[in-house]
């Protein structure tokens, strides 16, 4: 068997705003694995790091992907417990191949055409009016949860934009979520937690930035809105730390991005651990190209996820690779007529 990886630069349709600033593109890199004597025969797989939340993302990266093409070639294993993204797209390429290259990573009845997921809507952070105008074209679109990413305009503006959510639509007609990206400070959470909870929200997502353990924990205790975790879960790649973490915060859920907790093997832990501890769990992407995005989507509909999930759509970017996922109001499925594309990877500078 052989490996090779390929960079990938992808660019926003339009600036998205998080708590960490504007993004405007997205590297990523592309995995395939194959046998030397049929290269083009391939399974295929995205290393989906994210610069600013991947520790592995740093100057030494494609040094660990030159590792394993190599580690692969002799037949020897690579340590990847602390390179969750490449460990992420290493088990899509050998699940893609060992299926027969057809872009089937976990086959189910979604991947057969015959269910659907059902996903919350984005709204990504931009001015007032922006996001007010952004959730309206969400719940025309039919999307029954909505996730707001907040933590980064005035938060009177912020809190105003939820009340305005809540004053049309019930808590049983639409489910809102927040996510602060680690955007409040400890001073601020507990009384916005109050006003969020009192305007009906379900749930936030790490409303102080990870690695306060003591005072998330403290946070967790005391809120009159469940706190999920996030972005706390990143870099945490044993057991022993995986069992810590939800032992001494106690959140109320966690956010499973595979390309940043560990791949597909290293979530399915979190979900065994925190299902023994009573603590739910919901899947999100992390902005990957269409590959990662369907090989995810296909995990979360094998692992039998409820509820809405934070998936992408892949219609964030310019450049996209095509993709046989459809988005139909808030569901999403596979047009089993549309066959994953192979040869749209021919034209990218594969290391071999």
């Amino acid at each position: 068997m052989r490996l090779s990886f390929a960079p990938y630069l992808l660019h926003f349709k339009h600036p998205a705003g998080t708590s960490r600033g504007v993004l405007t593109e997205k590297p990523t890199f592309l995995i395939k694995v194959y046998d030397e004597e049929n290269p083009l025969r391939f399974g295929i797989g995205e290393a989906a790091v994210f610069p600013g939340l991947s520790p592995e993302a740093d100057g030494n990266y494609v040094w660990k992907l030159t590792e394993l093409m190599a580690n692969v070639a002799i037949g020897k294993s690579t340590d990847l417990s602390r390179h969750s993204s490449i460990q992420f797209g290493f088990e899509q390429a050998l699940l893609d191949f060992s299926g027969g290259c057809r872009g089937v990573w976990f086959p189910s009845s979604f991947t057969a055409g015959e269910s659907s997921i059902e996903i919350n809507g984005l709204v990504w952070m931009g001015d007032f009016d922006m996001m007010i105008e952004r959730i309206e074209s969400k719940l025309r679109e039919g999307f029954r949860c909505v996730k707001l990413k907040i933590g980064a305009i005035d938060w009177r503006k912020e809190i105003e934009m939820v009340r305005f959510i809540r004053e049309r639509y019930s808590e049983e007609e639409l489910m809102i979520r927040v996510d602060a990206n680690g955007g409040f400070t400890m001073d601020e959470a507990l009384p916005r937690l109050r006003m969020l909870a009192d305007l009906g929200v379900h749930s936030i997502e790490q409303p102080i930035k990870a690695g306060n353990p003591e005072l998330m924990a403290f946070l967790c205790q005391v809120s009159p809105l469940p706190i999920a975790l996030d972005e706390e879960l990143i870099g945490k790649a044993t057991t022993e730390e995986k069992i810590h973490l939800l032992d001494v915060i106690k959140p109320a859920y966690i956010i499973l991005k595979p390309a940043l907790c560990g791949g597909f093997s290293g979530a399915e832990e979190w979900i065994s651990l925190a299902s023994e501890r009573g603590i739910g769990w919901w899947v999100t992407s992390a902005l990957e190209s269409n590959v990662g995005l369907d090989a995810i989507a296909q995990w979360t509909a094998h692992i039998g996820a409820d509820g809405p999930q934070g998936l992408g759509t892949g219609a964030l970017f310019t450049d996209n690779f095509s993709s046989p996922i459809r988005l139909s109001g808030d569901r999403l499925s596979i047009d089993t007529s549309a066959a994953f594309d192979y040869s749209q990877f021919d034209g990218l500078k594969w290391h071999m």
